[in-house]
């Protein structure tokens, strides 16, 4: 696979869209290297082959190279929509003062799939969503339209105020995305999942409307393993915030690190279990691992929509 984009580089970036480019440029490299070739980004008119389909359209001199089945791919076969949905509430901009939190990850993550889906010719939508749906934009292709998204998420990159707390309501505005949206639309959720346990029925419950108006649903659950998931604190007091409320805690790491670890895997292991009961692709998503995982997940997902 391509080699990550260290956090420390992004700063030698001059704006989101040569960042993705960038990305995008070393991901391909990767890829065509890589035991994973015979997936189409550069050609979006070619499809692997289906056991028992037709072979009137088989790319001989592809499989001649790739030693694998491709069929060709008409124009209309290969457009596809895609909404990317960033969840923005303020609990998203942890860590501060970090070289990348959650929304820097998830902002540079989507401006990546923003250019690969130029590449391939799809159609790509933007919405933002914390109490309130921030902004909506429908699926364009356009090359005026994917300029406007990168200036979209620049914006949102530049706005967060540790004083300016944001809660957020994935029920309500996840039912809203979901009628918004083109039918047979690809949406694709950066969220940090953190919900209080008793909600999780009402989530899916949401994210159940958007399977149900014919959506596809990719979930990139984005957290910070170093201190989410192995709570890799000093042992001494500290004092904890809520981001999103304000709400303060002391606490002594080691005295609850172990309850934690024990509530904090019970709690994904359930959103886990009943993302496969609702057939939505849940992607852990460490902001410490590069993107590299999240193109490669929606290359996956996309060659099995077709």
């Amino acid at each position: 696979m391509a080699k990550t984009i260290e956090k420390h580089d992004l700063a030698h970036f001059g704006s989101l869209e040569l960042l993705a480019k960038q990305v995008v440029e070393g991901f391909i490299t990767g890829l065509h290297k890589s035991p994973f070739h015979g997936f189409s980004v550069e050609f979006a008119e070619h499809r692997l082959y289906n056991k028992g389909e037709s072979t009137r359209h088989l790319d001989w001199k592809l499989f001649a190279r790739t030693e694998k089945l491709f069929t060709k791919k008409y124009e209309e076969e290969t457009n596809l929509r895609c909404q990317l949905v960033l969840d923005t509430s303020s609990s998203m901009w942890f860590p501060i003062n970090e070289e990348v939190n959650k929304i820097q990850f998830s902002i540079y993550s989507a401006a990546s799939l923003i250019e690969l889906l130029r590449r391939q010719r799809d159609a790509v939508g933007l919405t933002t969503i914390s109490d309130k749906i921030n902004l909506h934009t429908p699926a364009r292709s356009s090359i005026a339209h994917h300029r406007y998204l990168y200036v979209e998420l620049e914006k949102l990159f530049r706005n967060y105020s540790e004083g300016n707390k944001h809660t957020t309501n994935y029920i309500e505005k996840l039912h809203d995305v979901a009628e918004l949206c083109h039918k047979r639309s690809l949406v694709i959720l950066f969220t940090d999942l953190l919900e209080k346990k008793d909600k999780i029925d009402q989530l899916f419950g949401a994210l159940q409307h958007l399977r149900h108006n014919g959506h596809e649903v990719i979930l990139f659950h984005v957290y910070d393993s170093n201190y989410e998931v192995q709570f890799n604190l000093d042992n001494r007091p500290y004092t904890v915030v809520d981001m999103e409320t304000g709400d303060r805690m002391k606490i002594q790491p080691n005295e609850i690190k172990e309850k934690y670890s024990q509530a904090i895997k019970e709690y994904f292991e359930e959103i886990e279990l009943r993302c496969k009961q609702y057939s939505i692709d849940l992607i852990s998503s460490d902001i410490h691992a590069g993107y590299e995982q999240i193109l490669f997940r929606y290359l996956v997902k996309r060659s099995r929509m077709y």
